[in-house]
């Protein structure tokens, strides 16, 4: 049989579907606190946060292949900003956005070193950027240390209000850092990312700035983290230095994105959704929670390396929201190799810029 030309696609039937969904999906969200209880706002609003931290991560991880073990620096800060915006009078809820703007102004700056260091040193290099940050935070007098101080101004307002402005804000967050994030990714700077994870001397050698692209995804992500811890901030109240700028938060980060699949914009979204089903249902069962999250994430780093929608996107070539191409060949085609080419045959490899 002789040979086919490639087809090299972006979107699908499925992709175009997908975006309608997600649409209907996010104005159904805007409308549910209308037949939901106050805990089940909370939790929904619990979920968009944990969402924003799986898809920073996977975006500065995944797609860009800067490995970071230090992104609760991000989180305490974006609380830690919110606390003394809201004690120099600013509205409470002003000052949630105006911290993660300050997050992303102070990450620049660390960006100027972090970068320079590759692999393991980056990873480990941020966790010392926390413990450090963490040390400094627990010298601010208001702070008081690891005593910790509470969102106070919040309590002008009735839980009602509060619970229900928390829940629009944490969506319309949400939503934005994830349009943001795919307008990104699909664009040229989108390539350029993916290029530089996956050969950064080559990159360079094209012409791509990896320098000014690594930074620019550097900041986003802190930007994103920090209004995700805000936001959390905004829903506990309290803030302790120990507890937001605890590791725990990136092993979160991690564990969502390899079991929803690392490198993909979907499934950073489906961990997320997977971890959240997974607290709400054993987050009361103490330590055990914690050791029943270490082993799926060790279940799923050796069994299915590309996390679930990873697996299932290279199984049945499924494809909601791509952000880039993919090489096909067409249905009954041959390949190189002799091989008839089935409809959904594509490169099993990451997918292309």
């Amino acid at each position: 049989m002789s040979a086919a030309s490639p087809v090299i696609e972006r979107g699908t039937a499925a992709s175009r579907f997908a975006g309608i969904g997600v649409a209907a999906v996010i104005l159904l969200l805007a409308i549910a606190p209308q037949f939901l209880s106050a805990g089940a706002v909370d939790r929904m609003t619990a979920l968009f946060i944990y969402v924003i931290l799986a898809a920073m991560w996977n975006a500065l991880a995944g797609f860009g292949g800067l490995v970071s073990v230090g992104q609760q620096v991000f989180f305490g800060l974006g609380a830690y900003f919110a606390i003394r915006l809201a004690n120099a009078g600013l509205n409470p809820f002003v000052s949630l956005f105006i911290s993660a703007v300050i997050v992303g102004t102070v990450s620049w700056p660390i960006s100027l070193f972090m970068l320079r260091l590759k692999n393991g040193e980056f990873a480990i290099g941020m966790w010392v950027i926390a413990a450090l940050t963490h040390l400094l935070v627990n010298l601010d007098r208001l702070i008081q240390g690891e005593t910790g101080t509470s969102l106070i101004s919040l309590n002008v307002y009735d839980a009602s209000t509060r619970r229900l402005t928390i829940y629009w804000l944490a969506l319309a967050s949400m939503t934005a850092l994830l349009a943001i994030l795919f307008s990104l990714l699909r664009g040229s700077t989108g390539a350029a990312i993916r290029a530089i994870r996956d050969n950064e001397d080559a990159a360079a050698s094209v012409g791509v700035r990896v320098t000014g692209t690594k930074r620019l995804l550097f900041v986003l992500a802190a930007f994103g983290i920090g209004v995700a811890g805000a936001l959390w901030l905004a829903t506990a109240i309290t803030f302790q230095p120990k507890t937001y700028f605890s590791v725990q938060w990136t092993a979160y980060m991690i564990f969502m994105v390899l079991v929803g699949g690392i490198g993909t914009f979907e499934g950073a979204i489906l961990g997320a959704l997977l971890f959240f089903l997974i607290e709400t249902w054993f987050g009361g069962t103490g330590v055990w929670y914690l050791i029943g999250l270490g082993a799926t994430a060790l279940v799923f780093s050796l069994l299915l390396p590309r996390g679930l929608w990873g697996t299932l996107e290279e199984r049945f070539g499924w494809r909601l929201l791509p952000v880039g191409y993919r090489v096909r060949l067409p249905a009954g085609a041959s390949n190189p190799t002799g091989e008839i080419a089935s409809p959904l045959k594509t490169t099993n490899s990451r997918e292309k810029a």
